[in-house]
């Protein structure tokens, strides 16, 4: 069975095993994590719609709910590749890869972009600033960068793209790699219907570089992966609106720091993991003032 337990994710168990010949990745929900938008059920029905809509996904072989001992559960195929940032980044190995990346994630997106909005009718829409807002008062901590940071968005906010589904953490860490490119877009607990535009702000974050020079993922430049975009959803991408996403996805990777840190902090979950990144809040706010005028 060659059962092992993987690292990584804060809102789930994942599991690898083997089974009927075909290597394969159970993953569990943690039910504790109120961050989470999209159950696993609601995943499962994600998943094969992105998947039809040739976005490259791990196809889903079996899933469940409510089991007494894993709760909702999703079993995939998995995948050969790398989903480890900095080797992706850093490693000889991709270093034909590299230069392609920026062509593969736009091309995933705009297949992404282009799933009927009816799909899966659990997909949620909210004003993701205001979703924020809340969030960051409900904690009741200070925190200047952030207050300033939520003034300049809602003074200069673009006009709404065409709504879309939205991956919601499309990013380095997410993505599976290999010697051909990009292999699989992972982790959909953050689906919903927005703008598209988010997805593309939230992957050009600094957080998401891990340690890159290039602001898209750390491999690419955002002229190239608005222009690859382009050609292959046939939107047209206003840079500044793509500007004040990469702000709010800024801001929002700060207030998402300062929630599992609070997780951790009110004993809801105990994690040095979750402590960790609660320590980046003060990161986050210097990369978020360095975007302010």
């Amino acid at each position: 069975m060659n059962v092992h337990q993987l690292s990584g994710g804060t809102s789930r168990e994942t599991w690898s095993f083997d089974a009927g010949g075909r290597g394969l990745i159970l993953q569990c929900q943690r039910q504790s994590d109120d961050a989470v938008r999209l159950g696993l059920d609601s995943q499962t029905a994600l998943l094969r719609a992105v998947r039809a809509a040739s976005v490259p996904v791990p196809e889903v072989v079996a899933s469940g709910e409510g089991d007494p001992d894993v709760g909702d559960w999703m079993i995939v195929e998995r995948l050969d590749g790398e989903t480890i940032p900095r080797k992706i980044l850093r490693d000889d190995t991709f270093a034909a890869v590299r230069p392609r990346l920026t062509a593969d994630v736009a091309t995933a997106l705009a297949r992404i972009h282009s799933i009927p909005l009816g799909t899966v009718a659990s997909l949620e829409r909210r004003d993701e600033v205001a979703a924020y807002r809340r969030i960051l008062d409900d904690v009741g901590e200070p925190h200047p960068a952030f207050e300033l940071a939520f003034r300049w968005l809602e003074r200069n906010r673009p006009p709404p793209s065409e709504p879309a589904v939205v991956h919601g953490d499309f990013r380095m860490g997410n993505f599976i790699v290999s010697a051909g490119g990009l292999r699989a877009v992972l982790d959909w607990e953050l689906a919903h219907i927005g703008d598209p535009l988010e997805d593309l702000g939230w992957i050009c974050v600094k957080s998401w570089r891990f340690g890159g020079t290039l602001p898209v993922g750390g491999f690419g430049k955002r002229e190239e992966l608005h222009a690859d975009y382009e050609r292959a959803s046939g939107r047209t991408i206003d840079p500044d609106a793509a500007r004040w996403w990469e702000v709010f996805g800024t801001l929002r990777w700060g207030v998402i720091c300062i929630m599992q840190a609070m997780r951790h902090l009110s004993g809801a979950e105990r994690s040095v993991e979750l402590a960790a990144i609660g320590r980046r809040v003060a990161e986050v706010e210097h990369d978020v003032m360095a975007y302010l005028p």
